[in-house]
């Protein structure tokens, strides 16, 4: 198998491919790519490409709609950066609510002075702040990240709200039971003194944070963004701190129409940047792609539902495809016809696309898999010795 590297990827996670993988940035038609930041949209899919692992949570840079047409299987890494970022995001509270950055950009300015000590008694005033205990947090989105964020801002004394309308119930059972669930994004921003955004770009999250928002927010507001600068509107985020409604924006994604901008603090995407996150990240990444490569199974995909089935030995079939009325009905009269028992199976779908596992005794020919294959909605069929 041949793995292709678009970044540099933690030597911790390519360890955990054999000896029977190539494992190179030079590989030219892998059957897997492991990615970190890399664009992949204008790509060319290579027939041979089964499965794409993304080193992270965000999977805007891969074409993951195209990949799903093609049957190439996309991964990410819940949960792997989550600590990481949380801790970034301890910090950037406390960026928001005292000028740390400002004061210790002054105090440089006083280095040469006689008497540094009197300097500082003198000017540190210009830069107090607020504490965080008392004031209210309100966390959008309450996933891996958002759920450790809403728990730490709860041991720091605060106040917290979240909401999120796809919470799983894992993620409640990880929350703190003093964490007020909020029914709306408007009771967030009613309620909420500082905003911390741990929710994906999508299109329907793309500028959420825009003039209807800021205008429901409490004035002086503080808003911290972590998860992509798509999520908010520059120009009213502009407008905002132009009109005092909000006193803060922390965001670790610099853009050319905030960076420098008075109130903004721009953090150039450390929010996974730690040894330890990139480790867990490549290692869990590289697991995936083991799994699916060798054995069939999918988890944390984002354009395939997880389907997980325990080997049994035999002949495994991987089958790609719609998620249509009758696909199961057909892929098994097809075995029917041809004589080959089912010994074990296992099936998902996930919006319009769908993944079955079936696992026989049997050798599977060419000309089964072609039958697979000629089946009207049927993507990729992929059978594992």
């Amino acid at each position: 198998m041949n793995i292709k590297l678009m970044n540099k990827i933690a030597k911790v996670g390519t360890d955990v491919f054999g000896s029977g993988y190539t494992v190179s940035d030079a590989v030219e038609a892998p059957d897997a790519i492991m990615v970190r930041s890399a664009k992949l949209h204008d790509m060319p899919l290579n027939p041979e490409l089964l499965a794409i692992a993304r080193c992270g949570a965000g999977v805007n840079n891969i074409p993951v709609d195209k990949c799903a047409e093609a049957g190439v299987v996309v991964f990410n890494t819940p949960g792997a950066n989550a600590n990481a970022v949380k801790e970034l995001a301890i910090c950037a509270l406390l960026l928001a609510s005292r000028d740390v950055i400002g004061g210790i950009n002054w105090a440089l300015t006083i280095e040469d002075k006689a008497n540094i000590a009197k300097e500082v008694e003198t000017g540190k005033g210009q830069f107090a702040g607020n504490e965080l205990a008392g004031k209210t947090l309100g966390v959008i989105g309450l996933g891996a990240i958002g759920g450790l964020v809403a728990n730490a801002a709860k041991a720091l004394g605060m106040n917290v709200i979240g909401y999120d309308p796809f919470l799983s119930v894992m993620g409640a059972l990880h929350l703190s039971r003093d964490v007020k669930l909020a029914e709306s994004y408007e009771e967030i921003f009613k309620s909420s003194d500082i905003i911390s955004l741990h929710v994906p770009a999508t299109k329907d999250t793309k500028g959420f944070i825009n003039e209807k928002a800021f205008a429901s927010m409490k004035d002086g507001a503080k808003i911290i963004n972590l998860a992509r600068a798509e999520l908010v509107d520059p120009d009213a985020m502009k407008a905002a701190i132009d009109s005092g409604k909000v006193a803060k924006y922390v965001v670790d994604f610099p853009s050319t129409e905030l960076i420098g901008y008075k109130n903004v603090i721009s953090i150039p995407h450390l929010g996974a940047s730690t040894a330890e996150s990139e480790d867990n990240c490549a290692v869990m990444a590289a697991q995936e792609l083991v799994d699916f490569l060798e054995n069939g199974n999918i988890v944390n995909s984002v354009n395939f539902p997880t389907v997980t089935v325990p080997k049994s030995g035999g002949t495994r079939i991987c089958i790609t495809h719609k998620n249509v009325p009758t696909m199961l009905a057909q892929i098994t009269a097809v075995l029917g016809e041809e004589h080959i028992n089912i010994e074990n199976m296992g099936n998902g779908s996930k919006g319009e696309y769908a993944y079955t596992i079936v696992d026989t005794g049997s050798n599977i020919p060419a000309t089964v898999t072609d039958k697979f294959n000629a089946i009207d909605g049927v993507i990729r069929t992929r059978v594992i010795g």
